[in-house]
């Protein structure tokens, strides 16, 4: 087709052909890139292996919902839909500047399967693509330079701020969006001007506007602009290539194979080492990560992956409270240590010899302060985990004997009396000393007797005397739906939900042995606990137990079936009730609406929602071995939650575990709001009002 203006292909510049340049900045921008690839892999390759290729449709699943469908995004709204905006757009322009490539050689090249009615309107979805990028691109600009949301902030001891990496990489992605508009536009208007076939351009899009205002200009101006733009735009797109795995912005190649490989399941831990065995554990030399190679490769995947948004830190509770954690920085130091480890200059650096973590790129506190409640990694728009590298950070201070003073003591104790507190086995069982009348609770232990479901009641509510409620009220209400059930009483140890997360994995195995045995003793076809910390473990790490069920469930259940009856409020006094989600029950389980269900079913029971719920909720400081941790913190995650439930206008806490139950009592009377404020737990609730 016969044009106006010489194609940069065919053009020459003082004598010389623009081809040559054509030529030269691909090769030498993918030879560059394949040189940084090759060595942003090298840690990859040295690190621990990690089983990620099974389940391939469900990965595939996850790449299509999370990475192309941006499905997470919008969890923060402005943000999130001008990210979706730059990320489909960058999708839909790539075709054309991979195009644009091969037309620098070969000025009639067409993209294959473009070249009819699919071209005309792919052609018409770019120019507004281009607009709608180079908008998005603005807005995004204004608010790291102008809004500067608290999320992105970089404390001093964190390093450098990322804004000015921000701003450069937007300016670069408008540099590409501005010149493909003007290479289109002043082609479109030199061959209005000479009268020859004119490419529609989509209204009002940039490069309609470009060429609106080209409408005037000289052709001989018009050549010079067209093959600016286009040599503008190959050595921005090939330079950006190469910049992205510099920073922060590797995100746009990672992100794809961080969502296509991250986790399939939750609420368990990782092994302490893919390919080795439990009954090969006693063979390591060394237990956790220690060194960056220590961790797997997708962990390190996850350090290239993070894309600095700060949602994660935005939801975490301890950076909340001002613990010295922020997950944001766990990805960014990682990265940065990987980075100064594997050097990509001056060519030829050798590879540095790997430190030891602890003490020089994450603290002991820092990891500590974790209560693996796995808001982060909900938050995650591109799947990057954080509790198992914790784990396992935590697994290789144990081995090191980096173990905190104030953990110590129910460590010794869980050794030795399989329970924090190290109060004798045999005083298991005595909270059922106390049991409503007509309540009967069977002793399952070395056989004495039989039972259908298995209550296992854990540690906490066996031996605090306030949790101890607890146990009575769901034993009464298993008793009143006529459920055929009993305790393993002293045989039980604790369920070792804390215990694994706190990385002292031999003595999780020993008590995991220990209670599955006890379990396959017991008979059981099925267990039922209160607590989600539990029903947790049982449920996932366990293996080869009968099915686990959480008191919420059962009681949903059989209202639902008519078993449990529950009466009206009648005289409530004017009170208000909100739900607070475990972490355990809720994020790492998805069990949101059973608990909702039951307090529902009690007529007149006024319940409103906390702005932070379900997915979002916010720890109450009570999981892994939290209760025994004395942590650097400017305030109690539990103070926060209850005037979260005082903003809401509630003034009873409902939650279902029996940790944030003690931190909900704990916080109201540490908040001043005692006689205002009150904490149940939702088993106690529902039998106060069984019909």
């Amino acid at each position: 087709m016969e044009t106006a203006l010489i194609a940069p292909a065919n053009y020459t510049l003082f004598g010389i052909p623009t081809v040559i340049f054509s030529v030269l900045i691909p090769v030498v921008g993918v030879a560059l890139f394949a040189y940084i690839m090759a060595l942003r892999a090298a840690p990859l390759v040295r690190a621990n292996p990690d089983l990620r290729f099974d389940r391939i449709a469900q990965r595939l699943y996850n790449v299509l919902k999370i990475w192309l469908g941006q499905y997470r995004q919008p969890r923060y709204m402005l943000a999130g839909v001008v990210h979706i905006i730059i990320f489909a757009g960058f999708l839909i322009l790539s075709i054309r500047s991979c195009s644009l490539v091969v037309m620098g050689i070969d000025p009639d090249f067409v993209m294959p399967g473009f070249g009819g009615g699919l071209g005309d309107v792919y052609n018409f979805l770019k120019d507004y693509a281009a607009t709608a990028v180079l908008i998005a691109c603005g807005i995004a600009a204004w608010r790291r330079a102008v809004v500067k949301p608290e999320r992105y902030k970089v404390p001093a001891k964190y390093g450098k701020d990322h804004t000015g990496e921000a701003l450069f990489v937007l300016g670069m992605i408008s540099t590409l969006m501005i010149s493909e508009s003007l290479y289109e536009a002043s082609s479109v208007a030199a061959n209005a001007q000479a009268g020859l076939h004119v490419e529609f351009l989509a209204p009002l899009s940039l490069a309609w506007l470009f060429k609106m205002a080209l409408g005037s200009v000289s052709t001989s101006a018009l050549q010079a602009i067209h093959v600016a733009a286009y040599y503008i735009h190959d050595l921005t797109f090939f330079f950006f290539l190469c910049f992205l795995p510099l920073g922060k912005h590797f995100h746009v190649i990672t992100s794809i194979f961080n969502v296509f490989f991250m986790r399939l399941e939750r609420g368990n831990i990782k092994p302490v080492r893919h390919g080795i065995t439990e009954a090969e554990l006693d063979d390591l030399e060394s237990f956790g990560v220690k060194k960056l190679e220590d961790f797997t490769w997708k962990h390190i995947l996850d350090f290239y992956s993070c894309a600095d948004c700060g949602r994660c830190s935005d939801n975490c509770p301890a950076n909340a409270v001002g613990r010295p954690l922020s997950p944001r920085f766990i990805s960014i130091k990682g990265r940065d240590l990987a980075f100064k480890t594997y050097p990509i200059y001056p060519y030829g650096a050798p590879f540095e010899k790997s430190v030891d973590l602890i003490g020089t790129t994450y603290e002991e506190d820092e990891i500590w302060s974790c209560t693996t409640c796995g808001a982060c990694e909900q938050e995650c728009p591109i799947g990057i985990e954080y509790i198992d590298k914790i784990v396992d950070l935590r697994r290789g201070m144990v081995d090191e004997g980096l173990v905190p003073q104030s953990l110590q003591k129910p460590l010794k104790a869980l050794e030795k009396r399989g329970n924090p507190w190290g109060k004798m086995e045999k005083k298991r069982a005595e909270w059922t000393k106390d049991l409503p009348e007509g309540v009967k609770v069977k002793d399952l232990s070395a056989g004495k007797a039989s039972a259908e479901a298995l209550y296992f009641v854990d540690s906490i509510t066996s031996f605090d005397d306030r949790m101890q409620d607890i146990g009575r009220a769901t034993a009464t209400i298993l008793s009143r739906a006529g459920a055929d059930f009993g305790i393993l009483g002293k045989a039980e140890k604790d369920a070792g939900n804390e215990i694994r997360r706190f990385g002292e994995e031999m003595l999780f195995q020993t008590m995991k042995e220990m209670n599955t045995e006890a379990i396959a003793g017991s008979g059981a076809k099925h267990i039922i606990t209160a607590d989600p910390h539990a029903y947790n473990v049982l449920k996932n790490e366990y293996g080869e137990l009968p099915p686990v069920e959480h008191i919420s469930q059962f009681i949903a259940r059989n209202v639902k079936s008519g078993a449990i009856r529950l009466t009206g409020v009648n005289g409530d006094g004017g009170k208000v009730y909100t739900y607070h989600d475990p972490c355990y029950l809720g994020r790492h389980n998805d069990v949101y609406e059973d608990p909702r269900a039951a307090l529902d079913a009690i007529a007149g029971l006024k319940r409103v929602e906390m702005e932070r719920c379900r997915d979002r909720s916010f720890c109450c400081g009570g999981g892994g071995l939290m209760l025994f941790y004395e942590p650097e913190e400017e305030q109690r995650m539990g103070v926060l939650r209850v005037e979260m439930a005082a903003k809401a206008g509630a003034n009873v806490i409902v939650t279902a575990c029996p940790f944030c139950l003690v931190n909900m009592e704990d916080a109201i009377k540490v908040a001043g709001l005692e006689g205002q404020m009150e904490a149940i737990d939702l088993s106690e609730l529902v039998a106060r009002h069984l019909g």
